[in-house]
């Protein structure tokens, strides 16, 4: 019978064993073996298998056989990198705690996401833009991702027709690592506080800006204006994750509302930002605080 090696070593030392004792061993792993259940292995966590019909790269022969390697990742493992690389950037993004922006990914794909755009002062004040973040499905490898308000909003960045914001100036070449869509989203909330007039898409706002500042103001209104009309619109793109807004209802959100204005704050927090009372001065020639009398006479 053929032992394996750790019991071949063990047997060969020490005393040796008579005949029936090494017979009642031998049974007794066999029992064992058979009775116990393999072991799993706790190795360290892999990747998914590569699936059947996929075939290794190792060395491509085109460009578009080198397409299928990304920074030396297998193709089959692709979708997982793109997944792994869009959750980081959307917990970027909530870290960052963009002012007066919200984007939420769609439901039905990661490489959109719905966003609006809150103006507080400025030309553009009081508007409410919303807009889809497209990202390129080789992300983030590719190129920038685009920003696409829903209603064409009057600005030189911004394309009249489509209501693409010009991105690619900002980010002529999109390097991984070192880019990241909170940096795009801010972007887009910057160019309504400042203005950029050269190389527009919208030619006719880049004049006006230049050279008849109130005309554009007056249609900056008028974009404003029709902006916030759409604002209760249903989403134009079906999903359950998209951005919508509905009119003020009390039964609704009188309570949502009150919750906010009655909310406590953390005993750690108590501190935070808040002026503290008491004496704060020293008695000139001495080093020592003045302080409120504990037990007054």
């Amino acid at each position: 019978m053929n032992l394996n090696p750790f019991w071949s070593m063990s047997t060969n030392t020490g005393r040796k064993r008579s005949d029936s004792e090494e017979q009642s061993g031998l049974q007794s792993s066999e029992q064992l073996q058979r009775a116990s259940p393999s072991r799993p292995s706790f190795g360290k966590k892999q990747l998914p298998s590569i699936p059947k019909n996929t075939v290794p790269i190792t060395k491509p022969a085109s460009p578009a056989a080198a397409a299928q390697m990304v920074n030396g990742t297998h193709a089959s493992y692709g979708p997982f990198y793109l997944e792994y690389s869009l959750l980081a950037e959307f917990t970027l993004v909530i870290k960052q705690k963009l002012p007066g922006i919200y984007v939420q990914p769609s439901y039905k794909s990661a490489l959109m996401w719905f966003g609006v755009i809150f103006i507080r002062h400025g030309l553009y004040q009081d508007g409410v833009f919303k807009f889809t973040v497209y990202i390129p499905d080789n992300y983030p490898d590719g190129e920038c991702p685009r920003v696409v308000f829903d209603i064409p909003v009057f600005h030189p960045l911004v394309d009249p027709v489509s209501g693409e914001l010009d991105v690619r100036r900002a980010f002529t070449k999109w390097r991984r690592n070192h880019n990241h869509i909170w940096q795009v989203l801010m972007y887009a909330r910057t160019v309504f506080y400042k203005i950029n007039t050269m190389e527009p898409l919208n030619p006719e706002a880049a004049v006006l800006y230049d050279k008849d500042v109130q005309l554009f103001k007056s249609k900056v209104v008028d974009s404003v204006k029709l902006c916030n009309s759409h604002l209760f619109d249903q989403p134009k793109i079906d999903d359950p994750y998209a951005i919508s807004f509905s009119p003020w209802n009390p039964a609704v959100h009188d309570e949502a509302k009150e919750r906010m204005f009655s909310h406590k704050r953390r005993p750690e927090d108590h501190h935070k930002g808040l002026q503290v009372s008491g004496l704060s001065w020293v008695k000139p020639g001495s080093t020592q605080p003045f302080s409120k009398d504990e037990n007054p006479s």
